[in-house]
């Protein structure tokens, strides 16, 4: 499923235009990035939480050379789904 199969999903539920709906899904994932960009937490009651997490610096190889090279710091977003959702993934 991508952001069109939303859109179209969200326009048929609510009953309004594909284009409108396409508008709104875009704006709540910019509306995410940007919260995740700043550092925020994004909880969605019944969905889950998005959560960005700190990856400290770390040796890894080169797989052509086999040099030990080292990975630099970063950030990266993890997703911790609500138990609806793993209720319904599990059964």
């Amino acid at each position: 499923m991508n952001n069109a199969d939303i859109a179209d999903a969200v326009a048929a539920s609510q009953g309004i235009p594909k284009t409108d709906a396409k508008k709104i899904v875009d704006a709540i994932f910019a509306a995410i990035g940007e919260a995740a960009a700043k550092g925020d937490e994004v909880s969605l009651a019944g969905f889950g939480k998005f959560k960005v997490k700190d990856q400290p610096e770390r040796q890894g190889r080169n797989p052509a050379t086999g040099a030990a090279i080292t990975i630099a710091a970063s950030k990266k977003l993890g997703f911790t789904p609500a138990k609806a959702i793993k209720d319904r993934l599990n059964g």
